[in-house]
């Protein structure tokens, strides 16, 4: 029976961000309406990234000569078929709003992790909630965010030949720069102590890291994770294009809201 619940891997960042950002029960959000649609407009983008269809090409995003499998289609036509490339904060003011919003949570409704509810107002439906009906999904979430904060592996760690800690040569490039005798035996003494340095950022598999990229943006990850290591959190989502396009166009958005009773 479990074989047939959805996996946290196979929800796409969207569907991921907007399980977190929702409340439980009754499937109210936990954030402002207009950060919700803000910050899903922004893991659109996130999304289209990861699979490889959209790319930053200096300070605009264009579509990749691939045409990978997704639910995110349309918005993918919408960035190919322009003419001129826009910034990150441009398309995420374009694609953020309430249809996004909806088709993302009927897309889980169907696969039963959500609840379409929806609300009367005298006699009439006004409004539509998606409550959780399946744990198992956020649980999971959850689970792999928590264990990237805590630089813990969430899944069994891959040989990786790219940079890690300072003071720590990766596996790759230990026997061509191997030190000498004495150097070697120190190391290898202290072979069965606690690591006490902090984990390279890459250690987060990259939707993870996307993700609480997007959480931070949303003003939603100290709210789900109170005890995180701030600084830890900051490494994770550092200059990650898609969030930061989100935070640009919620702080134009409160700025716009602030000046508004002054006009």
């Amino acid at each position: 029976m479990d074989a047939e619940k959805p996996k946290a891997a196979e929800l796409s960042l969207p569907q991921a961000f907007l399980l977190l950002a929702t409340n439980d029960k009754d499937g109210k959000p936990e954030v402002p309406v207009y950060a919700l649609r803000t910050t899903l407009a922004g893991a659109i983008l996130a999304e289209l990234d990861l699979i490889g269809a959209i790319g930053l090409q200096g300070k605009r995003v264009r579509a990749t000569g691939t045409a990978p499998q997704t639910d995110f289609r349309h918005e993918l036509e919408l960035i190919r078929g322009k003419s001129r490339p826009h910034s990150p904060k441009r398309w995420v003011s374009m694609l953020e709003g309430r249809a996004e919003v909806q088709r993302v949570f009927e897309g889980m409704a169907s696969l039963g992790i959500v609840e379409h509810v929806g609300e009367k107002h005298l006699g009439l439906f006004k409004s539509t909630r998606y409550p959780e009906k399946d744990h198992g999904p956020e649980a999971a979430i959850l689970q792999k965010i928590q264990a990237a904060l805590s630089g813990a592996p969430s899944e069994p760690a891959k040989p990786d030949a790219r940079t890690t800690d300072a003071g720590t040569p990766d596996a790759g490039a230990s026997e061509s720069t191997a030190p000498d005798a004495g150097t070697a035996d120190a190391g290898a003494a202290d072979s069965t102590a606690p690591v006490a340095a902090k984990p390279d950022a890459k250690a987060a598999d990259a939707r993870t890291t996307a993700l609480i990229a997007l959480l931070q943006a949303a003003g939603l990850l100290g709210k789900l994770f109170p005890a995180a290591d701030k600084i830890r959190a900051s490494e994770l989502a550092k200059d990650y294009w898609p969030s930061r396009a989100v935070e640009d166009e919620l702080r134009m958005i409160r700025l716009a809201q602030q000046e508004a009773p002054t006009l």
